[in-house]
Parts: C-alpha cells; sequence; structure tokens
C-alpha cells in the first residue's frame, strides 16, 4: 500500500531541516555539502533517526493492544534511548535490553549518555554482558517472555528498530521528505552519505527514492565492522520495503551501496578518522557528531569528497542520525 496508507503514532515537530555546511564544503574543495538533522526531528529526549521509525512501530504497538516496548541494544545504544522516549510519550512501559556492545574502558559508560536518560524516562533498563550482534539475542527473548509472565503485553523491537516488518517506513517517507525540500530549496541531491549497523535507515531511504526515478546515489558508510552482515540486512529490509508500498519492481544490486574503510575494526570504538571527523565538523560547523555513527560516517564523506570519487559538481545530504548524547561516555577520547 502507499506510505501514507501505514498508521502513524506522531512523535515528530514535522520534516527534519535541512541546512547547507559551506564552511566545511569550502575546507574540503569539493562538492557542495548540506546537512539533513535527525538529531532535531523532535522534542523526545533529543530525538534521532530512530524516533521517525517509531512512529509506525508505536501506531502498531497500540493497535495490537501492547503495554510494554521490550527492544535490545548496546549500553549506549541511541535506540532504547528514543525507545524509551516514544513509550512515555505514549504511556506505555519500556524494558530495554542493554548489552555490552562496545569494549570501551570509560568507567562511567553505563551511567551517562543515553542510558542515564533511559533511567530519567522510567524506563526498565537490564544490562547484560553480550557481545555485539545485529542479530535475535536470548536476552531480548528472555525480557519479552518475563513480561508476559508478568501478566503484561509486550511489543518486540528489534535492535535499531530494523529487522522489523515495518522497520524501514521511517526513511522510505525520509526519501520523500528530501523530494519536497528540494523542490522548495530549489536544490537536487544527487548522493546521500548515511551510516549503516542495523541496516533500515539506508533501507528505507532505498527503497523510497527508488520510486522517484532520479540519477541519485545512497551511500551507506559501515560502522559495524561487520560489513557482509550489515549489507546483506541493508538489501533485505529494502526490498520488503519496497515492496510494502508498492513499488512494482526489484531493486536493482547497484541502487544497494555499502561502502567499508571507516568503522575500524570494533562497532562503537573510534578510530582516528572518527575523531578528526568530529573536529573538523565541529570546528567549522559548530555541528556535533557521535564518536559511534556520525563521526564514521563523515569520516566517510571527507575522504570520498577529497578523493573526488564524489565529484567537484555534485550535492551531497549528509544524513545527521542523531547520537550526540553518547559522547558523554566517550570523553577520554578529547582530552
Amino acid at each position: 500500500m502507499p506510505l501514507d496508507g501505514f498508521p502513524r503514532y506522531p512523535l515528530m515537530f514535522g520534516p527534519s531541516p535541512v541546512h547547507p555546511l559551506d564552511r566545511l564544503s569550502d575546507h574540503l574543495g569539493g562538492a557542495r555539502v548540506w546537512a539533513k538533522r535527525e538529531d532535531c526531528n523532535s522534542g523526545l529526549a533529543f530525538g534521532g533517526n530512530k524516533t521517525r521509525k517509531l512512529e509506525y512501530l508505536v501506531a502498531d504497538a497500540l493497535a495490537r493492544g501492547a503495554d510494554t516496548l521490550v527492544t535490545i541494544g548496546g549500553v549506549q545504544s541511541n535506540h532504547t534511548r528514543q525507545v524509551a522516549a516514544a513509550a512515555a510519550k505514549a504511556g506505555l512501559k519500556a524494558v530495554l535490553v542493554q548489552e555490552s556492545w562496545v569494549d570501551w574502558p570509560d568507567p562511567v559508560n553505563d551511567k551517562v549518555g543515553n542510558i542515564l536518560l533511559s533511567r530519567i524516562m522510567g524506563a526498565d533498563v537490564r544490562l547484560v554482558r553480550a557481545g555485539f550482534g545485529i542479530g535475535f539475542k536470548e536476552s531480548w527473548q528472555q525480557a519479552l517472555d518475563d513480561v508476559r509472565s508478568a501478566g503484561g503485553t509486550p511489543y518486540p523491537i528489534p535492535a535499531g528498530a530494523s529487522d522489523h516488518p515495518l522497520g524501514g517506513l521511517g526513511f522510505a517517507g525520509w526519501a520523500e521528505e528530501v523530494r519536497r525540500q528540494e523542490e522548495e530549496l530549489g536544490v537536487f541531491f544527487d548522493t546521500i552519505v548515511v551510516c549503516s549497523v542495523t541496516g533500515s535507515t539506508q533501507a528505507g531511504m532505498i527503497a523510497g527514492f527508488a520510486g522517484q526515478d532520479r540519477p541519485r546515489r545512497v551511500l551507506g558508510i559501515d560502522a559495524s565492522a561487520e560489513p557482509a552482515e550489515t549489507r546483506a540486512q541493508i538489501e533485505k529490509i529494502a526490498r520488503g520495503t519496497a515492496e510494502l508500498i508498492g513499488l512494482g519492481r526489484d531493486l536493482r544490486d547497484d541502487e544497494i551501496t555499502l561502502l567499508e574503510g571507516w568503522a575500524g575494526d570494533l562497532y562503537g570504538v573510534p578510530v582516528p578518522s572518527t575523531v578528526d571527523a568530529i573536529r573538523l565538523t565541529g570546528r567549522l560547523e559548530g555541528v556535533i557528531l557521535d564518536p559511534v555513527y556520525e563521526g564514521k560516517s563523515m569520516a566517510g564523506l571527507v575522504d570520498l569528497v577529497r578523493s573526488g570519487e564524489i565529484p567537484r559538481d555534485s550535492t551531497v545530504l549528509y544524513a545527521h542520525l542523531g547520537g550526540q548524547p553518547a559522547l558523554n561516555a566517550y570523553s577520554g577520547v578529547f582530552r
């Protein structure tokens, strides 16, 4: 069915803002770079890309009579923080399984940033020792069983709100939002740069833009350090979303691009290019990035523009997905 046929529970202010990054563009000396700001998309706990996805999932949870959103992420998950906020807004409970996905030595890692905000919002936060993985986890299944045993009705939301039938709808809508903003601004973004880990942000974009039939590239920058698994999930979600919204054709392989080289060896651990990108964007634009997602996708954008792989005559839209609260857990990097 068309995207506007799916029920939505409104969580955002409206379209997320778009603005040029002129000083960064001048510094890089190539393509013109703009940003679209999912970190400014909502009044809920600093917003972020998952808030857009949760508009569809919360509507579905309410329709199914659920009383508890149950999800999973790392200790500093942006996603779990946004689930806690959406649950609070909708009058639901939230159970958050926070696994030790990131081997990071900061002693306040499980006390500040995203996890602090989730606790403030009343979520049931459960710390679990388990390594990174974007698949379905035993700890998450246990949390669902616990809610049922206590007489509740859980609504399962996988990591990143991604591997869910409705997971790609939010960013299919983002693609339509971009098209409208291009008309208003008189600009065309031929290249989109977005960070990818659990996959549904980029996948939704791919499905949404596929219906516009314009010469546009969506470049995913891997931050999972497990690119084969991430690419497979992007492809699966993109094809599923395209079918769901009635695209009417198969997605081509060349519409699904995931670039490697900026993740480092481990998810959630910043590398020198990450820190350089965060400092550069902060000092030139006053725009704050995070060390898990945005610092890595910006590092990719910087190198692709400087090398000319993104041509000089391109107009690039950088998708800022909003992970800044996690910076508090990485303060040692910036001493």
